[in-house]
């Protein structure tokens, strides 16, 4: 399944990515943000299921804003 999540608070305005049927994340890209480190993100998420993500991402603050691009994809994916 293709999803798409409207990020909140962050320099990155999209995130797609694909669930498949075991709960696993693939494909993950960003619009907007830092190029260099959300294409490095994506690979170290890539094939992980959404309850790893969410564990290792969830609360990742970036300076002094309440969020963060990784933060933004914990969230993600667990609510699309």
């Amino acid at each position: 399944m293709e999803i798409t999540y409207k990020t909140s608070g962050t320099c990155a305005r999209l995130i797609h990515f694909e669930r498949d049927a075991e709960n696993r994340i693939h494909n993950i890209s960003f619009e907007g943000g830092c190029n260099g480190n959300l294409k490095a993100i994506a690979k170290l998420c890539e094939g992980m299921k959404a309850e790893e993500i969410n564990a290792k991402l969830l609360g990742n603050l970036c300076g002094n804003k309440p969020t963060s691009c990784a933060d933004q994809l914990a969230k993600a994916v667990m609510t699309a």
